[in-house]
């Protein structure tokens, strides 16, 4: 029988991730301040991180940034000409 993955699998990974009293405190009260859930705040924080970095997530964002690259590559070919 061919295994499925189950609903848990389906949503995403889990890690755990340790932070020290004063950073958690600090997390605690914006995620209050904010009403919004810790994990709310990781995912933002890691979408910034990795838009900072110049990375795409998922595979249309990846497709964007292969057009953007590939109009760059033809305009710089077509100055040098």
């Amino acid at each position: 029988m061919p295994s499925t993955p189950t609903a848990k699998q389906e949503k995403g990974r889990r890690k755990l991730v340790e932070f020290d009293e004063e950073t958690w405190a600090a997390l605690d009260v914006l995620a209050r301040d904010r009403f919004a859930s810790f994990q709310e705040l990781a995912d933002e924080a890691f979408r910034d991180l990795l838009q900072k970095h110049h990375r795409p997530v998922g595979l249309r964002a990846a497709l964007k940034e292969s057009v953007k690259a590939d109009a760059g590559r033809k305009r710089r070919r077509d100055r040098a000409e």
